[in-house]
């Protein structure tokens, strides 16, 4: 279990569900609109990705192709190419821009955390009072990134979707040598969609038993059934990308949900936890009622006068099994029945002397 500051997320609390709104928004006004889509759904929280293009992207013509959602009813999709930096400098904002998403955030309940690339961006989301710092699957390996990152003392999250089970080793280990044991390790895809041969959801059991720490999904692919199954395999948070249209030509909005479907995503996974019960066979006694109502006890095939013996062959069983059950039926075999009974009539403990 880990604090997401007044959340926990583990074992046993519900699955945490984030809204990732990263890719997606356009800036200021459009992070905003995803914000309040994201709180009226009752998502626990939005991410976003912070990051200064001009600095990041050394190579501004470095192209990147993706697929866009050209029609909704066909499923027919297209493929764009274009360069990276013109797609990040689309979500680029202020410092004064993203405190103001953050409030808007606090407003209603909802927490905010980021994905970072560089130590002012750590500095920004610890001036915003924020509780989580993503790290993204690129930067694994970035060791100085990781050190300043966990000295903040915040919920660190790992995304690992170019990772090896090694690095992400002594990525946890880095952390926690700087003094912080507040952790989530992501399974996440590679892909925008991800392949279904990519999504790897098995990995999930496996970073469950390797890790003391909460095991999270990072969605990459259409619609839920992805989702659904990784909070099956035990996943204590999901992340799934949201879009106001998912025919927007930009990157991810292919694979996100949309306004309408936000309240059925989460109902969904709530649905799935309740379903998912426990792991041991506990019966209710509604159940233990309606149990005994089908199964069968002991009834006469004919008339008796007290004082019978009990033989087989003037019982048989019918149903309701409110009397003595077929699996105990032996233990009062040549015991004397102490009153008079009728064909058909079901025999009870008190039936029989001694």
């Amino acid at each position: 279990m880990v604090t997401f500051g007044d959340r926990c997320v583990g074992d046993k609390f519900p699955c945490f569900i984030t809204f990732e709104a990263g890719p997606t928004h356009n800036g200021l006004e459009s992070a905003k609109r995803l914000v309040s889509l994201a709180a009226d759904a009752g998502a626990d929280a939005i991410k976003f990705q912070m990051f200064d293009p001009d600095r990041l992207v050394s190579d501004r013509k470095l192209p990147f192709t993706y697929e866009v959602l050209a029609d909704k009813e066909t499923g027919k999709t297209e493929t764009i190419s274009e360069p990276l930096y013109d797609i990040m400098c689309r979500r680029a904002m202020t410092k004064a821009e993203w405190k103001e998403v953050k409030q808007h955030c606090d407003s209603l309940g909802l927490a905010f955390f980021a994905t970072i690339g560089f130590d002012e961006e750590i500095d920004l989301l610890e001036e915003l009072n924020c509780d989580s710092i993503k790290i993204a699957s690129y930067d694994v390996n970035h060791i100085p990134l990781l050190k300043r990152a966990a000295r903040t003392g915040m919920c660190l999250q790992l995304d690992t979707g170019s990772s090896s089970l090694g690095e992400i080793e002594v990525a946890v280990d880095v952390i926690r040598k700087e003094g912080n044991e507040n952790i989530i390790i992501h399974q996440c895809p590679s892909g925008y969609p991800a392949r279904l041969e990519s999504i790897n959801l098995n990995t999930i059991p496996t970073l469950k038993r390797m890790f003391q720490y909460p095991i999270a999904f990072s969605d990459h692919t259409p619609g839920w059934d992805m989702d659904v199954a990784a909070v099956a395999l035990g996943t204590n948070l999901v992340e799934k990308t949201i879009t106001e249209d998912r025919t927007t030509r930009s990157v991810e909005h292919i694979m996100s949900i949309e306004p309408q479907d936000m309240k059925v995503f989460i109902k969904i996974i709530r649905e799935v936890e309740v379903a998912l019960g426990e792991s041991r066979r506990i019966l209710t006694d509604e159940e233990r009622m309606k149990r005994s109502t089908w199964r069968r006890s002991m009834h006469l095939t004919r008339k008796i006068k007290a004082g019978v013996e009990l033989t087989e062959d003037i019982i048989e069983f019918r149903r309701p099994g409110f009397g003595i059950q077929p699996d105990v039926y032996l233990e009062f075999l040549g015991k004397i029945i102490n009153r008079d009974m009728v064909a058909g009539e079901m025999l009870k403990l008190e039936d029989f002397l001694g």
